[in-house]
């Protein structure tokens, strides 16, 4: 037997300005065929659990197309159909198959299509017909739609916030995969959505409200017949009528049993709802909070999450640091290539003067400008073997400068915008994290796993951008009404 293996990656936020256009996706993954295997074979990722799945079970992994780019704006709608196009020629030269494995991320939002992933998911379904098992990964952070769900026979979403059991969902399809070309089982699939935002504050999988969330959800197992089920925790910058949290039950031929059984889950989710409110803290709070604890203390930027979308260029947290001494040495990593350049132009060991971060747009923050030295200039390539949010190994930031103020401030600039999975971006830059006594990390959960194990504390910080923890600061058009925490009943 033959399994074919795509996987169409990108969470879109719709409050950034910019687009995610083709040449995104060609910086960062653009693959057909055997190249795919050579890229994910081994990885940390649903993509790598396919291939280990099926090698386990002695079927044929056949890799047919994967494409992804790093969170940013809404997908070009030139950009969509060329991946379409792509997609449907890499399936052309791939030959005959008896099933087809696929990871969307679930939150991808086209120009010309808002439920993007619904749409390819669909497009494949009419393509291959109802005969065609099609089994799915979702990102925890999907806006799961009646289309995706239409479109395949199960979907698996990630059970871990920061993801770190990726590749263990992509081999728990892979293996269901199996059963159902043998004949062993049919899965039968049942969602639910209810109508609440979590707030991406709440999302932590390993700490209340998320874990009695998800230990409900894993006592569902012990249910015969139960093949699968999913807490989708959503997506909450993405302004689409598909945005919200979703659970979803995969039972053996018993759609009623998993009717049943998710709209029991559901309701179990909503009498919790107020649990899932964010509980927030100012930048003034956080730093206040942070002066009385022994360091490293990691403060999460919220509102300039990389890994949401944002620039990662935001300076308020680094304008507010300057401000507090006492809290220095302090580490930041912006995004800026013009100042990239710069610190290039002078060199190391030299002063310069520069106006760094804040130039992408004016929802996170001004430039600060201050006088620097010149620490280290590097190539900003990396690995990371551990499980990782993400699932990724190679990273590449670009051309990077570290540069430092006099009172204590280091900045990592890049050239490329990098979300801080791993701790190896200081590490492979001479940077020891011990020696700091703030690391700001530009994201939510999903640098926890990484940064943790370098930090006494953890506090997550409510700034503006287009990430914020306070949805109230976002304005919708197109989201469900009514929705909880907007209308609170």
């Amino acid at each position: 037997m033959r399994v074919g293996i795509i996987a169409l990656l990108q969470e879109s936020n719709t409050f950034i300005a910019g687009a995610t256009t083709f040449a995104h996706f060609e910086a960062d993954m653009l693959l057909e065929g055997e190249p795919v295997r050579a890229r994910f074979d081994g990885a940390h990722h649903e993509v790598g659990g396919f291939f280990a799945g099926l090698a386990e079970e002695k079927i044929d992994a056949v890799p047919i197309f994967a494409a992804r780019a790093l969170p940013y704006g809404i997908v070009e709608a030139a950009a969509f159909d060329a991946l379409l196009t792509r997609m449907s020629v890499a399936i052309d030269r791939a030959g005959a198959f008896d099933g087809l494995l696929v990871a969307p991320h679930g939150a991808t939002v086209a120009a010309n299509y808002p439920d993007a992933d619904g749409e390819w998911l669909t497009r494949l379904r009419q393509r291959f017909g109802r005969a065609m098992p099609i089994i799915g990964t979702l990102d925890l952070h999907a806006n799961v739609s009646p289309k995706m769900v239409a479109a395949c026979d199960a979907l698996i979403g990630y059970r871990t916030n920061p993801h770190l059991d990726q590749r263990a969902r992509g081999i728990d399809a892979a293996k269901l995969m199996a059963r159902t070309l043998r004949g062993e089982v049919k899965p039968t699939m049942a969602a639910a959505f209810p109508p609440l935002a979590v707030n991406i504050e709440r999302q932590l999988s390993s700490e209340p409200p998320c874990k009695t969330l998800y230990d409900y959800a894993d006592a569902m197992h012990q249910e015969p017949g139960v093949l699968s089920n999913s807490v989708i925790l959503g997506f909450p910058y993405a302004d689409v009528a598909e945005m919200g949290s979703s659970a979803i039950v995969v039972t053996d031929n018993d759609f009623a049993k998993a009717e049943a059984l998710v709209t029991d889950l559901q309701k179990f989710w909503w009498d919790r709802r107020e649990e899932f409110a964010g509980k927030m803290l100012t930048i003034e709070q956080a730093l206040e909070q942070a002066s009385k604890l022994e360091g490293p203390i990691t403060l999460l930027d919220m509102g300039d999450n990389a890994g949401g979308g944002s620039p990662a260029d935001g300076t308020e947290l680094l304008f507010a640091l300057h401000n507090r001494p006492d809290l220095l040495p302090a580490f930041v990593c912006l995004y800026d290539p013009e100042a990239v350049q710069q610190a290039k132009n002078v060199g190391v060991g030299a002063s310069v003067r520069l106006r760094v971060g804040g130039k992408t747009d004016d929802q996170h923050g001004k430039p600060f400008e201050a006088d620097f030295v010149v620490k280290g200039l590097y190539e900003g390539k990396f690995q990371e073997t551990q499980p990782r949010h993400g699932g990724f190994l190679n990273f590449d930031q670009g051309p990077t400068a570290v540069v430092e103020t006099p009172h204590g401030l280091s900045i990592m600039l890049t050239t490329k915008r990098m979300v801080p999975f791993s701790i190896k971006q200081l590490t492979s830059c001479g940077l020891d994290p011990s020696s700091f006594r703030i690391l700001v990390a530009k994201g939510v959960h999903a640098p926890v796993a990484a940064y943790a194990p370098v930090s006494k504390h953890l506090i997550r910080v409510d700034t503006p951008g287009c990430t914020s923890a306070d949805l109230a600061r976002l304005t919708y058009h197109h989201r469900r009404r009514p929705m909880f925490p907007f209308e609170r009943e």
